[in-house]
């Protein structure tokens, strides 16, 4: 499917279907990595410049929405690397003291609760929390993004599962 004719002088008409067909979609990615909507909002603004600053390089290959969708996460991880997100890791050998919930309660957990419950998370624990777990990057892939260490993205992960396991314990 076209999106537009010509990449190279987009045009106003054509500018506004590709903001109006990602907007809501990209602005729940920037939600899920900023935890505020202030901030989602500035990085979801960044996000669309990049995209049309970029559009020429969109090859056509695989669906639009997944490239723009690249182009969304990248543009939060930049934000979050700038405000130096991750500066409260955890080493691993803390963890193993930490106990873990049954997994049965997710099944009372209301979806929009839950990415509130995210959204809430330190701002290092949810990066690594949305890029593993939404993302399906990989810890060496994290660990590459980020300028962080493997462990360091185990870490980031176990904590944010710990926290969040906390949060709906509280709950139920």
């Amino acid at each position: 499917m076209q999106l537009f004719k010509d990449k190279s002088h987009l045009n106003t008409r054509e500018a506004k279907a590709i903001y109006d067909s990602l907007s809501g979609k990209m602005y729940a990615v920037c939600l899920r990595y900023m935890g505020d909507r202030e901030s989602a909002e500035d990085v979801l603004q960044d996000g669309f410049v990049t995209l049309f600053a970029k559009l020429e390089s969109y090859s056509g290959e695989g669906s639009f929405e997944g490239w723009a969708r690249k182009i969304f996460v990248n543009t939060a991880l930049m934000s979050l690397r700038k405000k130096d997100a991750l500066r409260d890791s955890a080493d691993v050998e803390e963890l193993r003291n930490m106990a873990s919930d049954s997994p049965s309660v997710l099944q009372k957990i209301d979806y929009k609760e839950l990415l509130k419950m995210i959204a809430a998370l330190p701002a290092g624990f949810r990066t690594v929390f949305n890029m593993y777990v939404m993302e399906g990057y990989t810890h060496k892939e994290i660990a590459e993004e980020l300028g962080i260490s493997e462990t360091t993205s185990r870490s980031q992960l176990q904590r944010a599962r710990v926290l969040l396991q906390a949060k709906i314990k509280d709950r139920y």
